[in-house]
């Protein structure tokens, strides 16, 4: 199946069993605006589960905090966010449509890197078992050929977004003859930068009433908590303080589902650190973010790091953590060193003292941070796009499963009676009452079990029992694991035991020790 076609059918699974909808769906929906329905909303909250636990009890010296989406708009001059938090964009003149420039050329990179995967596969296709796929690699002259555009174009546009040469960008679009998606012609207007804060105003009146802005990013909240935090809880250099939020972007060019949104929400743990030590920290949160990616079991092969070539103002080294979507190789996590810019900022803006008292050094000085920051709906997004599967079965049926880590899974057990009657609802609810306080279960008495099996698979359940009149003679059920579909007879009292072990954010964390 092509990939693209993964896409569109997770987007449309995540609609029909309850994970994302289109938020306002009654009014046909807002722009880049999504709601998580029954489903989704649990299986969020674990991903957040794993990733704070991860962070706050597995790091005696990370702590956590949630600081308010307002702020004193003075945060965002000093922050830079007002004068320097742009995006460059360009219009096609015959479809009216918007589109970022660098979004634009970063996917005609992308086109170079997809020809030379088609002809190695074609190779592989044609040489069978006898291919060498590295010596291929090396010696193709249609590979070489489109490896040099890919490199020449890159050189050319790490250039020209170094210098923000707004100009040359518009130059590349031309030279390599983009054309946009929907006219299909190339008639570009110039590149523009266009600011991404949204605005609103708070006072009683309009002529008493500020402006200030949702915030774009997390980080600030605890920039400027953090030697409250630090005084309060007595911390010591190195800490960290991890905060999860809601951040507002407004992106003019938001696409691919929930991949890119206006209303969105951000894990950030940012890692104060002795000035002169950054780069050492920064190697050691990239390899402990990665490893927590990783620990989900979809494969090292789906995982790449990206170093910025350009980097922010705030910055002296920064890399993404990048999963291979459906749509490509896309970033999913950042780590930076933001040396000590943003504290140093707030200082000179509120004219106030946060250095650090170095008890050990008898000194004070500006930290230094390492900042590690996660979308939580990309996130989201990339666990359902690798879970979705559709399998075929020895019958000759389909079966769509999300094969979800059991961890991060909405729902853990499903409970089914085999019939409606003789006791049997009444003896699954008996079960479901037991372990209900230790892990979430649902309750599932409609269709034939084949149907139900079929439903639960699809929401990614991992385990099934099934409760018949045997159950009531001997206290057993039958177990059904949902990636071997094998069913077991087991005791009643034995599935807390089989069950919790694999099904908790324990299990996980216990495995990235």
């Amino acid at each position: 199946m092509a990939q693209e076609d993964v896409f569109k059918k997770v987007v449309s699974h995540c609609k029909e069993y309850g994970f994302v909808f289109p938020s306002s769906d009654i009014y046909d929906g807002l722009g880049a605006v999504y709601d998580y329905g029954q489903n989704g909303v649990e299986m969020k909250n674990n991903i957040k589960q794993y990733w704070w636990q991860s962070m706050v009890l597995m790091h005696e010296n990370i702590v956590g905090i949630d600081s308010a989406i307002f702020m004193h708009p003075t945060i965002w001059k000093a922050s830079g966010h007002v004068d320097a938090f742009n995006d460059p964009l360009i219009d096609n003149r015959d479809s009216k449509k918007r589109y970022r420039a660098d979004v634009l050329i970063e996917e005609q990179i992308a086109k170079y890197e997809e020809k030379v995967e088609k002809e190695v596969a074609k190779a592989r296709k044609r040489f069978g078992d006898a291919f060498d796929e590295q010596k291929y690699r090396e010696t193709s002259p249609k590979v070489a050929e489109e490896l040099a555009k890919r490199d020449a174009l890159h050189e050319r546009y790490s250039k020209a977004m170094n210098a923000m040469d707004l100009e040359e960008l518009r130059q590349i679009i031309l030279d390599e003859e983009i054309v946009c998606p929907i006219s299909g012609t190339r008639n570009w207007t110039e590149v523009r930068q266009f600011n991404l804060m949204f605005k609103t105003e708070m006072g009683s009146t309009a002529d008493g009433a500020s402006t200030i802005y949702l915030r774009p990013e997390t980080a600030q909240g605890i920039f400027v908590n953090y030697l409250n935090v630090q005084k309060t809880g007595r911390m010591k250099i190195p800490f960290g303080i991890a905060q999860i939020g809601k951040a507002f972007r407004n992106e003019i060019v938001a696409r691919q589902f929930i991949f890119r949104m206006r209303e969105f929400e951000q894990m950030e743990m940012q890692f104060f650190i002795k000035p002169g030590t950054e780069l050492d920290w920064f190697k050691t949160w990239k390899q402990t973010r990665m490893a927590w990616h990783q620990n989900l079991g979809f494969g090292a092969e789906n995982y790449r790091f990206h170093d910025h070539e350009k980097l922010a103002h705030y910055a002296n080294a920064a890399t993404d953590i990048e999963f291979k979507m459906p749509f490509g190789f896309k970033e999913v996590e950042g780590i930076h060193s933001r040396t000590n810019f943003d504290l140093s900022q707030h200082e000179k803006y509120s004219g106030k003292s946060i250095k650090y008292f170095d008890p050990e050094l008898n000194e004070s000085y500006t930290p230094y941070v390492i900042e590690t920051s996660i979308g939580v709906d990309r996130m989201f997004l990339s666990v359902m796009c690798h879970s979705y599967q559709e399998e075929q079965l020895e019958n000759g049926e389909t079966r769509v499963v999300l094969r979800l880590p059991a961890a991060l899974a909405p729902v853990k057990l499903a409970v089914m009676p085999l019939t409606k009657k003789d006791g049997l609802p009444e003896k699954a609810r008996e079960i479901i009452d037991d372990l209900k306080f230790h892990f979430n279960c649902q309750y599932d008495e409609k269709d034939s079990i084949g149907k139900r099996y079929r439903r639960q698979d699809a929401i990614g359940t991992p385990y099934c029992v099934t409760v018949d009149h045997q159950s009531l003679e001997d206290n057993t059920v039958t177990i059904r694991f949902r990636d071997t579909m094998e069913q077991e007879r087991v005791n009643i009292s034995d599935l807390l035991g089989i069950i919790e072990d694999k099904v908790t954010i324990t299990s996980l964390l216990k495995k990235l020790k």
